[in-house]
């Protein structure tokens, strides 16, 4: 009797857990269309947390208009300006791509003029290489150029056209935000109570969790949006052309190593020096050594404070990853990913050898 009555309760949990995961898989399908603003909701939640909790520490009895405080906060420091930088890149993007296009910047004139800049000696190499012709290294580099421009110019474009979706998944990732602030100390600490992990284990992952969260915005993000704001800057005041577009894209190469912004200034300056603008070119060199490439070994100890324990070629190559696979949340979702990768096999050995989950 007590054996079959052990088996109806053993189908009956078996049920329930199955109707739970059918009940999450279809949760998952309907919030899929907002997965990209509910993750940044969250990511913000967490960055602005320390915050919001100071502003709290005003107000203890009034934790909603803490978390619109903060949410205030938010709006005017990060998503004001992120828009008014995205509309500029989508007009700068446009405008460089009809040029190219239309002939107004001449590719051609320009990567002659910087093959008769060179050497006697580095042209015949150049002309000599494996390569072959300079004319062929320069059809491909214009097509290069054509296509890469083309390509950012067609990813304006479409924002622009999906203007509805993306005001409504900004909405509604301000709305989850506001709740995020105010609520997510209990939200954590319910999922981890219900995750089927052993307390400790659940405590350790979490932890790791917010830490590589907030190391990867501040070592990744911030650092690049320094390094890419100092490069538009320096573009800006030497009259070079779509400096924001190219800030932009020097924030991006900062995920890089080794080079990292580098592979936009250098070029940038190589095209002031054979266009005659010297003094331009040895300013964009100037500031791209000692301010923007100096600015992450400057800053990055400083925000993000103590190591992750991901070695940096992991972080490298989820970075990269999570881009080419999720797009923009994929720089941080990447490194998220190899830091509770590491996490997990670590307590999983220290389980297996009798250690003391730390």
């Amino acid at each position: 009797m007590a054996s079959e009555l052990e088996q109806a309760n053993s189908t009956e949990r078996g049920g329930f857990l199955v109707l739970l995961l059918l009940v999450t898989i279809v949760l998952a399908l309907v919030v899929w269309p907002f997965a990209s603003a509910l993750l940044w909701s969250m990511l913000a939640a967490i960055m602005f947390q320390p915050l919001y909790q100071r502003i709290l520490s005003r107000w203890p009895t009034h934790p909603s208009r803490a978390a619109l405080g903060t949410l205030a906060i938010i709006i005017v420091a990060v998503v004001v300006p992120a828009i008014l930088i995205g509309s500029a890149v989508v007009r700068q993007s446009i405008a460089l791509y009809s040029s190219m296009r239309e002939g107004e910047l001449d590719l051609p004139g320009l990567f002659s003029s910087f093959h008769s800049a060179l050497p006697v000696q580095l042209q015949q190499m150049l002309d000599n290489s494996e390569y072959g012709e300079f004319s062929a290294v320069q059809q491909g580099l214009e097509q290069f150029a054509k296509e890469s421009i083309g390509l950012i110019a067609q990813q304006a474009v479409a924002i622009g056209g999906s203007a509805f979706a993306f005001v409504l998944s900004l909405g509604i990732g301000m709305y989850v935000v506001y709740f995020l602030l105010r609520d997510g100390m209990s939200i954590g600490s319910s999922i981890g109570n219900a995750m089927p992990l052993p307390r400790d284990v659940a405590q350790r992952l979490s932890d790791r969790f917010t830490l590589i969260i907030r190391a990867t915005i501040k070592g990744s993000v911030v650092v690049g949006l320094v390094q890419g704001a100092l490069g538009a800057a320096t573009f800006w005041a030497v009259g070079v052309p779509s400096a924001i577009l190219f800030g932009v894209l020097m924030a991006i190469f900062s995920l890089l190593p080794a080079l990292g912004p580098a592979i936009v200034w250098i070029p940038v300056a190589l095209y002031l020096l054979v266009t005659g603008a010297v003094w331009q070119a040895v300013a964009v060199t100037i500031s791209g050594v000692a301010l923007i490439g100096m600015a992450d070994n400057v800053l990055r100890p400083i925000l993000v404070g103590r190591d992750t324990g991901i070695p940096d070629w992991m972080i490298l190559v989820t970075t990269l990853g999570g881009i080419a696979t999720l797009g923009l949340s994929g720089i941080v979702l990447g490194p998220l990913a190899a830091g509770l990768f590491l996490a997990g096999w670590a307590i999983y050995t220290e389980q297996r050898d009798g250690l003391p989950v730390t």
